[in-house]
């Protein structure tokens, strides 16, 4: 991070915690970019283009251009602005996060129109994203990004070497993910008595989405016994929750050796190790595994799949468009799951709709939307994803 230019005067937290929840100012959108795959050429659950633009902020720049005391009292006044909303927040957020035992969570989502970011706290560290091209202040001042990190860190207590900065770009291709860094700002968080490597530093995404906290405990929770399938499984973190919940085994599927290998990571760190024969990760495009899968007679039976909202990623079969392709990717996953098996298939599109022919019925006795019950409160004035919860007769 640069150095950040001289920090206004915020208001600082109190020990006080009023129970109010912080406002919200703006209509609800989705949350930050989800499943990336570090050997992709492309995989993206955003929407970017969905977003509201903010406020006068987003002009185009016109004729004029302001004097730059005028930009740099701008950036000041939103500085503190940004920082008296965190302080808001983290009041609020602070009370609830001790009360469950939740160390990482979002504090700040664009709450503020013309400023774009989004915050989230890991366990003391601050990993701030911002939405290129959304607010014209950061094109007149190119200090903009760093004088806000500055005014948060103050603002929270968090040293400046603990605030990692993102930019997500408009654009949709090979530059958006995968990895861009080798700082190795690795850590080790717990969530729900269960301990995770996240990497703050070096990928678009740090390894665990927070905003599937609710759901990982709901899927360990009908773990026990079961045999648990983990489809585009990322870092592995819903096949840690159900091999700490008793399954009797879990498959963790997914395309990238950078993931399985750093699922490989979460599940020994929970002191389950790469040679135990009960936990296997596969490398394979899902739909390529969910026909061999069936062609082998294999038999699953709790089954998490939460597809990137598209993907044209090196070894696939074509490309992946979740709106176009889920009721084929869940007809495949039914292919697959014993008598009574349970599917939670998620998705971050923000304007998914469920195929219509997914009802109850001969082939699912129950299709159930769980989405309030699995949107944590710290993104409840969001909806980052939908889920539902299918269960097979």
């Amino acid at each position: 991070m640069r150095p950040p230019q001289p920090t206004p005067s915020v208001a600082r937290p109190d020990t006080a915690e009023p129970a109010e929840r912080p406002d919200a100012e703006t209509e609800g959108t989705e949350a930050s970019a989800h499943r990336p795959s570090a050997d992709a050429e492309h995989e993206t659950h955003e929407d970017f283009d969905d977003r509201p633009l903010g406020s006068f902020e987003d002009r185009p720049l016109g004729s004029f251009e302001p004097a730059p005391e005028a930009i740099a009292a701008r950036t000041a006044e939103q500085a503190t602005m940004f920082a008296n909303r965190l302080v808001k927040n983290a009041r609020h957020r602070r009370k609830w996060a001790r009360r469950t035992g939740v160390t990482c969570y979002r504090l700040y989502d664009r709450d503020i129109p013309e400023l774009p970011l989004i915050v989230d706290l890991y366990d003391g560290a601050l990993h701030v994203a911002e939405f290129a091209g959304r607010t014209r202040q950061a094109d007149l001042d190119p200090d903009w990004l760093d004088t806000l990190c500055g005014a948060a860190a103050a603002a929270l207590d968090v040293p400046e070497s603990a605030v990692y900065i993102k930019v997500r770009d408009r654009q949709r291709g090979s530059s958006q993910y995968g990895q861009f860094g080798a700082d190795g700002a690795v850590r080790v968080i717990t969530e729900g008595g269960l301990r995770f490597e996240v990497n703050l530093s070096d990928y678009l995404d740090t390894g665990l989405f927070l905003d599937h906290r609710q759901t990982r405990a709901m899927v360990g929770a009908e773990a026990r016994g079961r045999r648990m399938l983990n489809l585009y499984a990322y870092t592995g973190s819903f096949s840690v929750y159900a091999a700490a919940n008793g399954a009797a085994s879990t498959t963790t599927v997914d395309l990238s050796n950078t993931y399985l290998d750093w699922s490989a990571a979460n599940l020994a760190l929970n002191g389950f190790g790469a040679d135990d024969p009960r936990h296997r990760r596969v490398r394979a495009d899902t739909a390529r595994f969910l026909a061999d899968a069936a062609s082998r007679g294999e038999r699953y039976d709790l089954v998490v799949l939460d597809p990137p909202t598209f993907s044209n990623s090196k070894g696939m079969d074509g490309t992946l468009d979740t709106q176009r392709d889920h009721a084929e990717l869940l007809r495949a996953t039914r292919a697959v799951c014993a008598a009574g098996a349970v599917v939670y298939f998620s998705t971050n599109r923000r304007r998914f709709t469920l195929d219509p022919l997914l009802v109850p019925g001969r082939i699912w006795s129950q299709v159930t939307e769980i989405t309030a019950r699995t949107v944590p409160p710290d993104f409840a004035a969001q909806r980052p994803h939908r889920c539902w919860r299918l269960e097979c007769p």
